[in-house]
């Protein structure tokens, strides 16, 4: 009996499907929305009518000052995810005991084992003005704790919800370098910061731009911490993309905005990617002249 060869990329057919259904199709469906109207007091879209009306609305100072708002979350939550992750992952890779690392591992993804909303909730009555947090400030003389509903409520929130997701990849990244690595940079001169810049940071570049990615696109479009923790003064446009579905029905602008969205964390990605490109490439050039010499 003759056997069948299937092609090579054969294997990757079923992602591929599953990407077009459940991602590319929702996507275009939500994009031909964007170019309609909201038809009434009772309707939530059409589309007989197309134009970019709806990006235009979007764009006005009441809106686009949330966009802002967002941009600023998504790369200061990045960045301070990755300032305390960064040291963390680390030492679990490097410094803590072989038995141990399982159980840190577990540690870092507890948080995880509880419902999204409910952390949130959590750090609603911690940060209330008339929480147990308050009230040991002002027992200590600092005063009531008046920071809920705010920006860095907001931050504060999503760096605590997205921080395993930086940790994780970070300790993969630094464990894969190895020992033998870092001992070969210290047997010739190198000192544990020269070995940390020159050896171990770049061989988890992967790792950090993995980390930053899984923290930066899901934080781009979290609602539920900005409901939760932000009211009016830490909006972010996944709210405003839910409340112009659910309550205002307009689908329409809200499907605008979404757009806008997954457009700007696009962009940003790309210009961050481009930066750290060219912040390295002296690095690289550095490395390929010394491997010239040494050859």
């Amino acid at each position: 009996m003759r056997k069948v060869r299937l092609p090579a990329f054969a294997l990757a057919i079923p992602a591929w499907a599953w990407l077009l259904v459940f991602f590319v199709a929702p996507v275009a469906v939500v994009f031909w929305y964007s170019f309609g109207y909201k038809p009434g007091m009772f309707g939530t879209h059409a589309n007989d009518i197309l134009s970019f009306d709806r990006y235009l609305e979007a764009l006005t100072p009441t809106f686009f000052d949330t966009f802002l708002n967002t941009l600023w979350i998504g790369i200061a939550g990045t960045a301070i995810c990755f300032a305390i992750g960064a040291p963390v992952a680390y030492w679990m890779a490097v410094k803590a005991p072989a038995n141990m690392k399982g159980i840190l591992i577990a540690l870092v993804l507890v948080p995880f084992w509880t419902n999204f909303l409910v952390r949130t909730i959590g750090w609603q009555v911690i940060l209330s003005p008339q929480g147990w947090l308050s009230q040991l400030l002002q027992a200590m003389g600092l005063g009531p704790l008046d920071i809920l509903y705010t920006r860095p409520a907001v931050l504060l929130g999503v760096v605590y919800n997205y921080l395993p997701l930086m940790i994780l990849p970070l300790f993969v990244a630094f464990d894969r370098v190895g020992t033998a690595m870092r001992e070969a940079s210290k047997d010739l001169g190198a000192d544990r910061w020269r070995t940390f810049a020159r050896v171990t940071f770049p061989l988890a570049r992967p790792g950090v731009i993995v980390g930053a990615l899984l923290v930066y696109i899901p934080l781009m479009g979290d609602y539920i911490t900005a409901t939760v923790l932000g009211g009016a003064k830490g909006n972010m446009v996944g709210q405003l993309v839910a409340s112009q579905f659910q309550t205002a029905q307009n689908w329409a602008l809200g499907s605008a905005m979404a757009i806008m969205l997954i457009a700007i964390i696009m962009l940003s990605v790309a210009v961050m990617g481009g930066l750290l490109w060219l912040v390295s490439l002296p690095f690289r050039r550095r490395n390929r002249l010394v491997l010239e010499e040494v050859t």
